[in-house]
C-alpha cells in the first residue's frame, strides 16, 4: 500500500480535462433560478385524476424518471392540495369527481395554477359531456394552461407546466383574478 501511495505522490493525478458544460445544464440552472425567483421554493404540484384512462398518468410518472428528472428542476409532486401551487388535472371530469375536484381546487392556496392534461382534460375527448361526464376540466374549475394530446408526451407536459409557471403567481396574488 505504501508503494502505491508513493507512486501516486510522485506521478500526480493523471486524468483527462473535464468536458465543457452542456448547454442543457445551463438551461436547467436557469430554470431552477426562475422557479426560486417566482416562488421562493420548489414548485409543488398536486395531480388529480378526474376520470382518465391512465394514459396521461403514465406520461406524468415518466417525468420523475432519470431522463426528465423533474425533481432536479425544482418541481415536485405533493400529496395534499394544501401544499400545492399547481393542480395537474387529467381526464374528463366524471360526475362523481366533480365535487372532489372543486374541493381540491378550493383547498389549494392562492395564487394557484391549473393545468389540464390530455385531450380529455382539454376538450372532454371521446367522452364529451353526457349523463356521466362533465366534460373538460374548464367546465368545473378555471384552467390556466391546456396540454392537448392523447396522451401528451412527458416533454409536452413539462412545457405546459413551465408555461403555467411563466404566469407569475406574484401578479395573481391579492387580485382574486385569473389570468
Amino acid at each position: 500500500m505504501l508503494k502505491t501511495l508513493r507512486q501516486i505522490a510522485s506521478i500526480g493525478i493523471v486524468s483527462e480535462p473535464p468536458p465543457q458544460a452542456d448547454e442543457g445544464l445551463r438551461l436547467r440552472d436557469g430554470l431552477q433560478d426562475h422557479i426560486l425567483a417566482v416562488l421562493g421554493r420548489a414548485l409543488c404540484i398536486r395531480h388529480v385524476d378526474a376520470g382518465s384512462c391512465n394514459g396521461c398518468e403514465l406520461e406524468i410518472h415518466a417525468l420523475n424518471n432519470p431522463i426528465y428528472n423533474l425533481e432536479g428542476l425544482g418541481i415536485r409532486f405533493v400529496a395534499s392540495p394544501r401544499h400545492a401551487d399547481l393542480l395537474l388535472v387529467t381526464g374528463p371530469v366524471s360526475k362523481h369527481m366533480e365535487a372532489a375536484l372543486r374541493r381540491t381546487y378550493d383547498a389549494t392556496p392562492d395564487p394557484k395554477l391549473v393545468v389540464a392534461v390530455g385531450d380529455c382534460g382539454c376538450t372532454g375527448g371521446i367522452f364529451g359531456e353526457n349523463y356521466a361526464s362533465c366534460g373538460r376540466v374548464s367546465n368545473v374549475i378555471p384552467v390556466d394552461v391546456a396540454i392537448p394530446g392523447c396522451p401528451p408526451s412527458p416533454t409536452r407536459i413539462l412545457q405546459g407546466i413551465l408555461a403555467a409557471l411563466s404566469r407569475s403567481p406574484a401578479s395573481l396574488a391579492g387580485t382574486g383574478e385569473r389570468p
